[in-house]
């Protein structure tokens, strides 16, 4: 495994949770079209996924998410070879977190040390900010 960043999820960030069709046309594209059904199904009024707990950022159906919500998945459905996968899904999040709480978020601060982690592994967040996986 190499020295650079290397992508891990934080928990209580969901950012990926936001489903906004308007927002997220390029993720609709790669779907097939049972995906894309499903996908628009999880879609709430406010744009967030339904299952998603925006309270605790937490996510309900974890476990069992369809595919399309495994970051794993990202670098396949939008055809990036596997070697950039992981670079795909760094900048993925950087996006999507971005796009919801702000570049210089606590957040983005968590999300680059998780990166910065050797293999990947998550990094210790402060009690304050401890909740459980998105």
């Amino acid at each position: 495994m190499g020295a650079g960043p290397h992508w891990s999820c934080i928990s209580g960030c969901g950012a990926c949770c936001r489903l906004d069709p308007e927002l997220r046309g390029e993720a609709l594209e790669v779907l097939s079209d049972e995906q894309r059904q499903l996908y628009l199904s999880m879609v709430g009024a406010d744009g967030w996924c339904r299952y998603f707990n925006t309270g605790s950022r937490t996510c309900r159906i974890y476990a069992e998410r369809p595919d399309f919500c495994r970051v794993g998945a990202l670098a396949r459905l939008f055809a990036v070879p596997d070697e950039c996968g992981e670079a795909f899904a760094i900048a993925c999040c950087r996006q999507q977190i971005r796009e919801e709480y702000g570049g210089r978020s606590i957040v983005m601060r968590r999300f680059e040390r998780a990166t910065r982690q050797p293999g990947g592994r998550r990094a210790a967040q402060p009690a304050s900010d401890r909740q459980s996986q998105p």
